[in-house]
């Protein structure tokens, strides 16, 4: 091994080391116990892992002692606000044994013994333990249920979702998790209210109307657009539309003069058009400097429709409105197309592409109100994601 390498690692275990050590004097067994094990994991017979096997013994049996003192303590109390404690306890003394069982036998050498981790079976208290707070978890979320305050079901569903990780098919835990997301959550009703003074279409209004809520709903925010009759609804989001302006077909054509002064250069010739030699025969170049110039006729086609509205949030409890945002969506359409007269290269690389387009057909207002509609829609949504309902 090159001496460079043997040092880098003799550095990395003796900071591992002071890192245990310094966990153990700090109290910290847990991450002592964590730090020794990936220490131990590998070639733990090397005379270099010592040190580890060592804290290991240390601070597993410190941890334990703490861990059994605690429960002793939380039992005396006889509270069942410890439940959850207890049985947190129980299972790291389970974990902690599974964590070191793999890496035994581990030997002291300058001993000549082995580790000594005294492992207990604590199955029946865990089992006991888990009971008691299961119990303890379905009595406190119908308690919480039987209340009348949002907040108080929201902490029923989290109660109850972490007793169906501790015991799945808990009574009918299934459905009161049901029931207190049902109670807990915000349902937010979205109308939308026509009040412009123009006449579309019964399908591009009914377009224009509806609303998506894919992606806008949150945990305990759950927004729709339809009103179903079995839902209580707590807030209502109306986007009021006051106005729809089309402009006409405009079609504006004007005609200007590009000039260019190009400079080129060519072989001198003289009277009689003959090329002209420097000395030592090699032809002789002047600038010749020529006016370009062209004569263009643009043509552009635009159309405008701007459609203004208003998004009010509504408390249904007090009926009273909580915000309000403006909303405005515009589309133009636009196509610019030309011809010209004279030379081409007179006129600038960047515009002759517009020498290759065409008039093409105005859209229909339909199809006008339609884009700025989804255009606006998405605003819509954008304000909603932004602005969340939220409960104190």
């Amino acid at each position: 091994m090159r001496p460079f390498v043997a040092l880098l690692l003799l550095l990395i275990i003796s900071c591992g080391v002071k890192q245990t050590r310094y966990a153990i004097n700090s109290g910290d067994y847990n991450e002592a116990i964590a730090i020794a094990i990936n220490n131990l994991r590998t070639n733990k017979d090397k005379k270099g892992k010592q040190d580890y096997i060592y804290m290991l013994e240390e601070a597993f049996q410190k941890a334990k002692e703490r861990d059994l003192n605690q429960i002793n303590f939380l039992l005396k109390q006889n509270s069942p606000r410890n439940f959850e404690q207890i049985y947190n306890l129980y299972a790291q003394l389970e974990q902690r044994q599974q964590d070191v069982q793999p890496l035994l036998p581990l030997k002291i050498i300058d001993q000549n013994r082995f580790a000594k981790f005294k492992f207990d079976d604590y199955s029946d208290k865990l089992i006991k333990s888990r009971s008691d707070l299961v119990q303890y978890l379905y009595d406190n979320a119908n308690a919480l249920l039987m209340t009348t305050n949002k907040l108080n079901y929201r902490e029923a569903f989290e109660t109850l979702t972490y007793l169906k990780r501790l015991e799945p098919d808990y009574k009918n835990t299934n459905d009161l998790i049901d029931q207190a997301f049902h109670k807990g959550a915000d349902f937010v009703r979205i109308d939308t209210i026509n009040n412009t003074v123009m006449l579309i279409p019964l399908n591009l209004q009914r377009d224009l109307m509806t609303f998506s809520t894919k992606g806008i709903d949150e945990k305990w925010t759950v927004y729709h657009s339809s009103m179903l009759s079995n839902i209580s609804y707590d807030y209502n989001i109306v986007v009021d539309f006051r106005a729809i302006k089309i402009s006409p077909d405009l079609l504006r054509e004007r005609e200007f003069a590009v000039k260019k002064e190009v400079i080129e250069k060519r072989k001198k010739r003289d009277r009689r058009g003959q090329i002209v030699n420097d000395s030592l025969g090699n032809p002789i170049y002047e600038e010749i400097v020529k006016n370009l110039s062209a004569t263009i006729f643009e043509t552009t086609q635009s159309k405008t429709v701007e459609i203004v509205a208003k998004i009010d949030y509504l408390d249904l409890k007090t009926n009273q409105v909580l915000e309000s945002f403006p909303l405005q969506s515009q589309f133009v359409f636009q196509n610019i197309f030309a011809r010209y007269n004279g030379d081409i290269n007179a006129v600038d690389s960047e515009y002759q592409p517009l020498f290759n387009k065409r008039a093409v057909p105005f859209p229909t207002n339909e199809e006008m109100v339609f884009d700025t509609g989804e255009d606006l829609k998405a605003k819509v949504k954008s304000i909603i994601t932004s602005n969340k309902i939220t409960r104190q």
